[in-house]
């Protein structure tokens, strides 16, 4: 694979809140991380500001293995197998009784108690580290106080008040908040989800944007004409915001990784990742081949690109693009009806011959 990211530039990064769906961030930081891009700038919110403040140490290693073993637990008071029985929707094995009960005494509390997330943050972060990075760190909060967004730097906050203003930053409204100064807080993803613009308006004109899709309010911002903005989105859909569970955790960190390769090695493919080595000439020939295999008859050029393929794209909801997007359509719909794991790097050679292995086991 040939890289096709300019690795000399110095990028800053954007991260949009999102609970757990931030295990895909993490994921998008290794693949960035592996292939050396550098950062000198960090803006987040709510889980973008957790997943920051371990950007701006450069903790690559831990963020990895929180992400890997994270449990409901670990983020709030839960019974870890009753969480994943209601995410897994095993409502048989639910204790109803005891979750009613629980609800009741969440509810009396004022949210979920996330003292474990606290204890969690406190031995993996190292305030001095973040404070004295060579990485600029900026995330935001929303204070219920005085009614407006409140966006801290790391290197100009209180001293020992780094791990208060991360959860200030992460109180989602199921959370139980705690004032801190005489004032009330709450996830800054109310007011602003993803922090581009603290990032712009300290001078910052090439962004890596990370996108996981949390819940919150996205911020309507011009973005400059000179500004290069490069954004990691995921198209599949991550787990649950409080879906804190390993197994759902490092699928969504094993699709961020995948997609961060997407960009840096421009990887085509929707679901899964081709390392394009064909032609559209050679991926319309290839077409035409699939096609009179499947066909009992005989058919003509013109049948083929008057009737057939345009019927092909229909079925395969191909509205732009060419005859080679036409192509890995075709066999991208195949390989998810076949099971074939998406996460791995083909050629298309190599991935039309997993799909038509496929069918011939099928057969």
């Amino acid at each position: 694979m040939e890289l096709k990211f300019d690795t000399s530039k110095t990028y800053a990064v954007a991260l949009e809140g999102g609970g757990a769906k931030g295990a895909y961030e993490a994921g998008v930081w290794k693949a960035l991380d592996e292939a050396g891009v550098k950062y000198n700038a960090v803006a987040g919110t709510s889980v973008g500001a957790l997943n920051g403040a371990m950007m701006a140490s450069r903790d690559l290693e831990t963020a990895l293995h929180l992400w890997e073993n994270v449990k409901f637990s670990q983020v709030f008071d839960a019974d870890d197998e009753q969480m994943k029985k209601i995410y897994d929707k095993d409502l048989e094995g639910l204790d109803l009784k005891g979750l009613l009960k629980d609800f009741v005494e969440i509810v009396k509390d004022g949210g979920l108690d996330i003292e474990p997330l606290r204890q969690m943050m406190e031995e993996s972060l190292d305030e001095e580290k973040v404070r004295n990075s060579d990485v600029e760190f900026f995330f935001v909060t929303y204070s219920l106080t005085d009614k407006e967004e409140v966006e801290i730097s790391a290197k100009e906050l209180e001293e020992g008040k780094l791990i208060d203003m991360l959860l200030a930053s992460a109180y989602v409204p199921v959370f139980q908040r705690k004032k801190l100064n005489g004032k009330d807080y709450v996830d800054g993803s109310v007011q602003n989800i993803v922090p581009i613009d603290s990032l712009l308006k300290r001078g910052y004109r090439d962004i890596i944007m990370i996108r996981i899709y949390g819940l919150g309010f996205e911020k309507k911002i011009q973005i400059p004409e000179d500004v290069n903005l490069i954004t990691i989105a995921p198209r599949e859909k991550l787990g649950g915001i409080l879906q804190f569970d390993s197994e759902s955790t490092k699928r969504d960190m094993k699709l961020g990784y995948y997609d961060g390769l997407r960009m840096l090695y421009g990887l085509s493919g929707w679901k899964y990742y081709i390392d394009r080595q064909w032609t559209e000439m050679q991926a319309y020939m290839v077409l035409q081949g699939l096609v009179h295999r499947f066909s009992d008859e005989s058919v003509s050029l013109r049948e083929m690109n008057e009737e057939i393929l345009p019927r092909l794209a229909r079925k395969l909801k191909v509205k732009e693009g060419d005859y080679y997007d036409l192509l890995l359509s075709f066999l991208e719909w195949h390989a998810e009806q076949a099971g074939i794991d998406p996460f791995s790097i083909r050629t298309e050679e190599e991935f039309m011959q997993e799909v038509i292995s496929c069918w011939k086991n099928q057969n």
